[in-house]
C-alpha cells in the first residue's frame, strides 16, 4: 500500500517511503508497478498518478530535491493550485532563490527569483506563491493569451467592486518587478483583462482579435429591446459599428445549434454583421482575421494602420534590422 502518511496528494520522497517500509519494500513496489516514480528520488500512487494535484506534488519533490527545500511552486501550476485553472499547470513550475541550484529538467522548470518568503503561501500542504505574484511573473512570461486568461478568471472570482484595488496592486508589483523583461506586455495584458468573459476561450479570442491589431471589443456585450431590456449577449462586440463575434466551442454548443442559428438571425435582422468563430479557428486566425476586416469595412472604417503582434517581443535580429 502506497505510504500515504509520508505523501502529499498521492506523492512522496522516496526516502521517505524506504523510512516507513524498509527498502526491500520500496524496490519491490517499483518493480511491480505499484508504486510509480515520475522523477528520480519521487514516488507516486499510480491510481493517482494522472491526477493534476498529484503530478504537482510530484513535481515540487523534484524540484525540492534537485534545486533545495526553497524551492516554491509558480507560474501556471501555482495558479491551478489556487483555482485558476485557465492555463495548463504542467510542466511543473518553481521557483527558487537567485545562488541557488537551477536544475530543469523533462516535467520540470526551475526559474530564479528575489522576495519570494514574502510572497510564500501554502495550498493543500504545498508552498506556493502567492496570486498576486504569480500573476505578475505570468502577464510578463506566459503565452499572451493563456495569461489573459487566468487575470480573467481571478478578476471574476472577486466582486466587482474589489476588481479596481486588485488591479491597482498588480500594476504596482509589474513597476517594481526587478526583471524589465515583458512588462510592457504585462501591462496591457493587465488593462485588457476584465473578469467578464465566461471561459478561457473568450479571453484567447480577445487576445487574437487584439494581437491582430483591432480596437479592443467589449466582451459579453448587452443586446437590449427598443425598451432598453436586455435581449442578446454577444460574447465580442463592437456596439457602436454593430459587428459582433459569436464563439462556438465544441462541448457548450454541441446542442444549442438552432438555439444559435435563430439568435444570430435575429442580430442580422437587426442590423448586426455577425462573425462566427470555432475551436478550431483559436489555432488559425486567418479566416477571421479576414472576415472582421471586411465588416469593418462595411462599416466604412479603413484600418490602414493595424499592426500585427505590436506587442510581442522581437526576436535580437528583428531588432538589429530595424
Amino acid at each position: 500500500m502506497f505510504p500515504t502518511a509520508a505523501s502529499t496528494a498521492g506523492a512522496c520522497l522516496r526516502r521517505d517511503a524506504v523510512r516507513l517500509l524498509g527498502e526491500k519494500r520500496v524496490r519491490t513496489a517499483l518493480s511491480s508497478g505499484e508504486f510509480g516514480s515520475p522523477f528520480p528520488g519521487v514516488l507516486v500512487d499510480p491510481a493517482r498518478a494522472a491526477e493534476p494535484s498529484t503530478v504537482i506534488a510530484a513535481g515540487w519533490a523534484a524540484g525540492w530535491l534537485a534545486s533545495g527545500p526553497d524551492a516554491i511552486i509558480t507560474g501556471s501550476t501555482g495558479a491551478f493550485l489556487h483555482g485558476y485553472t485557465a492555463a495548463a499547470p504542467t510542466p511543473v513550475h518553481v521557483v527558487v532563490p537567485y545562488g541557488s541550484r537551477k536544475r530543469t529538467r523533462p516535467g520540470l522548470v526551475v526559474h530564479n527569483g528575489r522576495s519570494l518568503d514574502s510572497d510564500r503561501r501554502f495550498v493543500d500542504g504545498l508552498p506556493v506563491l502567492c496570486v498576486e505574484r504569480i500573476v505578475t511573473d505570468l502577464v510578463c512570461s506566459a503565452a499572451p493569451a493563456d495569461a489573459l486568461a487566468v487575470v480573467d478568471q481571478v478578476l471574476a472570482a472577486l466582486a466587482p467592486a474589489e476588481r479596481a484595488s486588485f488591479r491597482d496592486e498588480l500594476h504596482r508589483r509589474l513597476r517594481e518587478r526587478a526583471d524589465p523583461r515583458g512588462t510592457r506586455i504585462g501591462t496591457r495584458l493587465l488593462d485588457l483583462a476584465t473578469g467578464r468573459a465566461d471561459s478561457p476561450a473568450e479571453s484567447w479570442l480577445l487576445w487574437r482579435i487584439v494581437d491582430l491589431g483591432f480596437p479592443v471589443p467589449i466582451i459579453n456585450y448587452q443586446v437590449c429591446t427598443i425598451d432598453g431590456e436586455p435581449r442578446y449577449r454577444v460574447d465580442l462586440g463592437w456596439p457602436d459599428l454593430r459587428i459582433a463575434m459569436e464563439y462556438f466551442g465544441h462541448a457548450a454548443h454541441a446542442e444549442r445549434t438552432e438555439e444559435d442559428e435563430a439568435r444570430i438571425l435575429e442580430l442580422e435582422r437587426r442590423g448586426w454583421i455577425v462573425i462566427i468563430v470555432r475551436a478550431e479557428d483559436l489555432a488559425h486566425m486567418s479566416r477571421v482575421e479576414r472576415e472582421v476586416d471586411e465588416a469593418f469595412r462595411r462599416r466604412g472604417v479603413y484600418l490602414r494602420e493595424r499592426t500585427v503582434g505590436a506587442l510581442r517581443a522581437r526576436r535580437h535580429r528583428d531588432l538589429r534590422a530595424s
